[in-house]
């Protein structure tokens, strides 16, 4: 396509979905964890909760948050790597959580209604600068057993990982390296709470002197003397969870935005209609994010055969094999190889849209999401009959 052509490209601004997308992913697990989560918060301090960068407003889960509500809590924005081409996004972000643009020295944004960090598996700071405020936490609960918290949120949004880091970091022996949490691609990995893992030390032993020690006579026999904090007892421990979905999903395109991020697994809902509105995203943010395979198009079938030629996706004879062709596009997204960016329209107005959605609940239960789903089939085969 010429540079006039191209010029001429207008990206589709709407993304019309079938009524028959599955609006729910709440399966039995999901409600086991979340009546077990319910039970431990009685011995909780602090929760941290996850939301994905990339669906900020529709990872936040108000199911969850009801369940969880009055508990000392931090929200951590998991993948904040991946949403780096939307930085109009990222502001509004920021000031919705901000009071008064005001940050603590740790980097967190403090205000709207819990503290927020924004989390980067790639910058160690992100890590630190959570620890520190869970550190806080932990000094003004002043317990001599410590702290006990839970790390919570939608499947696969990124706890397990995010807790191995926070180990990793806030435990500087050797066997803290090892990661302590399973992680995978899919959701539902995690499926039951884990034993609480230790991420701060508190008191040890008593620590013995090193009367041969190049610093003193008084230096502590003990490599880890130093990252003890006797201000936090015997130290944080931190219980991964299941990830908790919602009963019911009220709008269409968050099913599907939920599933482009891996909340839900893949076969829930046809690859072929994620890449599609995977398209229909880049095009708003820059259609070269894809000027690799094709010219901008809003047809799915372009794009398609432009990454199975790439690619190698091709059946015999050289047909384009769209269903794998739209699996490679869903995967690069989500590794950042196709464009960096938020799916949510973040703003003032979308923020008070998720508040009230959050104060007047909607679906609160399995079997109210089921009955749903049964009168939303029912709409659907009404429809067709008249239309027969």
């Amino acid at each position: 396509m010429t540079g006039a052509a191209a010029a001429h490209f207008f990206p589709r601004l709407t993304f019309p979905l079938s009524e028959s997308i599955p609006r729910s992913y709440y399966l039995g697990h999901h409600h086991a964890g979340l009546r077990e989560i319910s039970k431990r918060l009685s011995n909780v301090g602090l929760v941290v909760e996850c939301r994905d960068y990339r669906v900020p407003l529709t990872s936040w889960n108000h199911h969850l948050d009801r369940a969880i509500a009055g508990r000392h809590r931090i929200v951590v924005y998991t993948h904040s790597d991946l949403g780096t081409d939307t930085p109009a996004a990222d502001r509004a972000l920021r000031r919705l959580h901000a009071s008064n643009d005001f940050s603590s020295p740790s980097g967190v944004i403090t205000g709207h209604r819990h503290p927020a960090v924004f989390w980067r598996k790639d910058k160690p700071e992100t890590t630190r600068a959570l620890l520190s405020e869970i550190r806080s936490v932990a000094r003004t609960a002043d317990s001599l057993t410590g702290l006990r918290a839970l790390v919570v949120g939608m499947p696969n949004v990124g706890k397990s990982t995010l807790l191995n880091r926070l180990r990793s970091h806030g435990m500087h022996n050797a066997r803290s390296k090892t990661s302590v949490a399973r992680v995978g691609a899919q959701p539902g990995i995690t499926r039951k709470l884990s034993t609480p893992v230790r991420i701060l030390d508190g008191r040890g032993p008593r620590r013995r002197r090193d009367p041969n020690h190049p610093n003193g006579p008084n230096h502590p026999n003990d490599p880890e003397a130093g990252n003890r904090d006797d201000s936090l007892g015997e130290g944080v421990f931190v219980l991964d969870t299941p990830g908790v979905f919602m009963p019911y999903v009220e709008r269409a395109e968050d099913m599907v935005k939920l599933a482009l991020v891996g909340s839900v697994k893949d076969e829930h809902i046809p690859t072929h209609i994620l890449a599609d509105y995977l398209l229909y995203r880049m095009n708003l943010v820059d259609p070269a994010l894809y000027a690799r395979f094709c010219d901008p198009t809003n047809d799915i079938a372009d794009l398609l055969a432009g990454v199975a030629r790439r690619t190698g996706k091709l059946k015999a004879g050289g047909v384009v094999d769209e269903d794998a062709a739209a699996t490679w596009a869903v995967q690069q997204w989500r590794m950042g190889n196709l464009g960096k960016f938020v799916l949510d329209d973040v703003s003032d107005e979308t923020f008070r849209e998720r508040e009230q959605a959050r104060e007047s609940g909607g679906a609160v239960s399995l079997s109210q999401a089921r009955k749903r789903e049964k009168e939303l089939r029912k709409e659907r085969s009404q429809k067709k009959q008249k239309a027969g």
